[in-house]
């Protein structure tokens, strides 16, 4: 038995059908000290899509930088060998687990800046009830670890992309879209799931779930690696602008899978 299969069965499966969202305690514990490498390669020396979400009058500093992986040996390591793509075929209930990217989060110390509300399916160009998105934190998190609002995945309609700096509407049509919804405003209407994490646990969440996280005001860092996988219901989709992560020169139609060469099939 591998560890990926030990650690979910019918029950994480099912829960994260109904939920969007599961915890599965330990998955990467024994990949602790590797994603810290590569958390460190990257901010030492960031990629082109890299940001710092902390503006004029916020406290700390929230870096964020994605599709890394080709170029830090220790990324490429996590996402060939680790358990992550044969967990996130088991939880997709896919034949086959293609990775899409990466995704380096980190907030430092008395960070005032929360991670907005959103979805991650309406920034991507990739559409399909088969994926997942692993949230695997390197400390451990208790008031800044990830939220969600539970069954979100299965909402009718999507909500509304904004940009993290300012909050700004990603796309320039929004009424295509649902308002941001606000469950600490809200709380009767909007039930969430969070979860107390120690390194190497992970959240395996729908790219439809609505989540965020809240700002950062212990005195500890808050590192965390994000993989993003597809399955065998993935196609390529247009959306109404640049998308993120945007790929230029991608090449591919609307209905095609995506192309291999850019985003490997890792298990199958």
């Amino acid at each position: 038995m591998s560890l990926a299969s030990d650690l979910i069965g019918k029950t994480q499966i099912a829960t994260y059908a109904r939920d969007g969202a599961v915890h599965i305690p330990g998955l990467f514990a024994e990949w602790v000290d590797v994603i810290k490498a590569a958390i460190a390669e990257n901010m030492a020396a960031p990629g082109p899509y890299a940001a710092e979400n902390v503006t004029d009058g916020e406290s700390g500093s929230f870096f964020d930088d994605y599709c890394n992986w080709e170029r830090i040996p220790a990324l490429r390591d996590i996402v060939e060998n680790s358990p992550c793509a044969e967990a996130a075929a088991l939880i997709m209930r896919s034949n086959r687990a293609q990775f899409f990217h990466d995704h380096i989060l980190v907030k430092e110390p008395g960070t005032s800046k929360p991670t907005p509300w959103h979805q991650d399916a309406p920034y991507y160009f990739v559409d399909g009830r088969q994926n997942v998105s692993f949230w695997i934190p390197v400390d451990p998190v208790d008031e800044a670890s990830l939220r969600l609002i539970k069954g979100s995945h299965l909402w009718d309609k999507m909500v509304l992309p904004v940009r993290w700096l300012n909050n700004g509407d990603f796309y320039p049509e929004s009424s295509d879209y649902l308002p941001v919804p606000d469950p600490d405003q809200d709380p009767d209407r909007y039930e969430t799931l969070e979860w107390s994490m120690v390194p190497g646990d992970a959240v395996l969440f729908d790219f439809r779930a609505v989540h965020g996280a809240r700002a950062n005001m212990t005195s500890r860092r808050r590192r965390a690696l994000s993989l993003r996988w597809v399955g065998d219901d993935a196609r390529y989709v247009e959306r109404p602008g640049r998308t993120s992560p945007p790929f230029p020169g991608h090449d591919m139609s609307p209905g095609q899978r995506l192309r291999e060469d850019w985003f490997p099939v890792v298990w199958k």
